[in-house]
């Protein structure tokens, strides 16, 4: 977004809708069954169809939203592709304007990676083919045009995307889909008086991404999900536009997390908190043997620019605070996410083992070169574009290429961040984490990342496989998708 459309959006922004009462209609309607999204085999088949389409959903907050879907009024199929096959999706518009499908995580050329060069018009259909070679992992997709990401994605253009490895076998990791497998999308949402989807931009909106008082999960407010009596599987993902999640369980109970971006942790690493920045994914294996129900909650979200001096807009989160959060639950503020009610028979064989098969492996190696990626806002990204955000001084222009990257060398990327944290994203390729201000990080720990909160500096070590050309190039950028749409992208070659 250039300076002269960011400013009159900011003068010109939407009213902020009467939000009266969304608190309670969500405790009304929280606690409703969680819908398991149906699973669309993308791989071993001539096509595998998915229709851009617009929808109209009650989600039980006082009327029906319009909403975007992928073959369904909210969200989409959760994908499925396996590894040494070429997954086969056809994109079909039926929207009056343009989309794309990005295959975030996906180790895919730039060609058919789905970024904005690829804007799918209106009646128009894409039939990517993609050659999966990468570890299992959980990954998602979601529309990426530039200056219309956040409303796209918001309205409900995204899914998740599973990537299978037949030749890695994890025996009594949970693996029975809707069972003790289980998808979370989590998202947060604002939603007015009359059950509409509310989205709107000013300037303490751009500068921090919009926030939501309501929490779907899958599409569902706050809802239960029926799992099994015994060791259950979440694949969490955060699909929401700005929002970091500190999530635990509301009795104390510890869990571990098995896999992150990029795929599974060489072992399980327990843990009793996760902090869960936008699109990055975790999955995370708790013990439900008790058989006593648990809910998954969240902190409050912090970050915010300035000690949150400009906090306001949309959300109303003025004074640093975060006033759109979901009514609080807990003595630390706390709001509900998930309900868990373990009341089915645990599927024979469940184990979690000491380590992990078929995990990436870090990358190695001394760098070939290093670069800057500066995340700016405010002040400091003005001084060099004249618009309140950029990535090196210079805001997104779809015709600039900013680096020129050479196919299979090793590179150093030291990303800094400014006045807040920004949740970075690199497309083509899965990272290893050096380390964060200075303090090393063990691979352990993180895995292979394609998004990471980087509060600070960070330095991670690339390397891309896949080509990319001036036409389709790869992206780099924030993820807080308002800061996306303003401008902090930037965009590379391979070769």
């Amino acid at each position: 977004m250039d300076r002269r459309r960011f400013l009159t959006v900011s003068a010109s922004a939407l009213a902020t809708p009467s939000l009266v009462g969304t608190r309670a209609a969500a405790r009304s309607v929280a606690g409703q069954p969680l819908p398991i999204p149906p699973i669309l085999d993308a791989s071993g088949r001539a096509d595998a169809p998915l229709e851009a389409i617009a929808g109209a959903v009650d989600f039980g907050m006082g009327g029906k939203a319009k909403t975007l879907g992928y073959s369904q009024p909210y969200l989409g199929p959760v994908l499925r592709m396996r590894r040494g096959e070429i997954a086969r999706p056809v994109l079909k518009n039926r929207l009056d304007f343009a989309v794309t499908a990005h295959w975030h995580g996906a180790h895919v050329p730039g060609a058919v990676d789905g970024g904005p060069q690829l804007a799918l018009a209106p009646g128009k259909t894409w039939a990517p083919e993609l050659e999966i070679d990468q570890p299992a992992a959980t990954l998602w997709y979601h529309s990426h045009i530039h200056g219309e990401t956040g409303p796209q994605v918001y309205r409900g253009l995204s899914g998740m995307l599973l990537i299978d490895d037949p030749d890695a076998s994890n025996p009594g990791l949970p693996s029975t889909w809707g069972i003790d497998d289980i998808p979370v999308i989590i998202q947060d949402r604002l939603f007015d008086r009359d059950g509409v989807l509310a989205y709107g931009l000013d300037m303490p909106t751009m500068m921090h991404g919009l926030h939501g008082s309501t929490i779907l999960v899958n599409g569902a407010v706050q809802p239960n999900a029926s799992v099994a009596r015994g060791l259950v599987r979440l694949r969490l993902l955060n699909a929401s536009n700005a929002r970091v999640y500190t999530l635990k369980f509301n009795d104390g109970r510890g869990f571990h997390q098995i896999a992150s971006d990029g795929g599974l942790l060489p072992a399980p690493l327990a843990r009793d908190a996760l902090v869960l920045a936008p699109a990055e994914r975790a999955e995370i294996v708790v013990d439900l043997s008790d058989g006593a129900a648990v809910r998954l909650v969240s902190l409050p979200d912090t970050n915010a620019a300035m000690g949150g001096m400009m906090r306001g807009g949309m959300g109303g989160m003025m004074g640093g605070g975060d006033s759109a959060a979901p009514e609080a639950i807990t003595a630390d503020g706390a709001f509900g996410v998930l309900d868990l009610t373990p009341d089915k028979a645990a599927p024979a064989g469940q184990a979690l083992a000491q380590s992990l098969a078929g995990g990436p492996t870090p990358i190695t190696g001394d760098p070939v070169r290093r670069r800057q990626v500066a995340l700016q806002m405010g002040p400091m990204a003005m001084r060099g574009s004249g618009n309140p955000l950029a990535i090196n001084g210079r805001a997104y222009d779809m015709g600039r290429i900013d680096f020129d990257v050479p196919r299979g060398e090793v590179e150093l990327w030291e990303v800094t961040s400014d006045m807040m944290a920004h949740p970075f994203h690199v497309h083509g390729t899965s990272f290893t984490v050096l380390s964060e201000n200075g303090k090393t990080v063990p691979f352990q720990q993180r895995g292979t990342k394609d998004v990471l909160l980087v509060d600070g500096s960070a330095e991670i070590l690339v390397r891309f496989d896949k080509p990319a050309t001036r036409e389709t190039p790869y992206m780099f950028h924030c993820h807080i998708l308002e800061h996306e749409d303003g401008g902090m992208m930037g965009q590379f070659t391979v070769a």
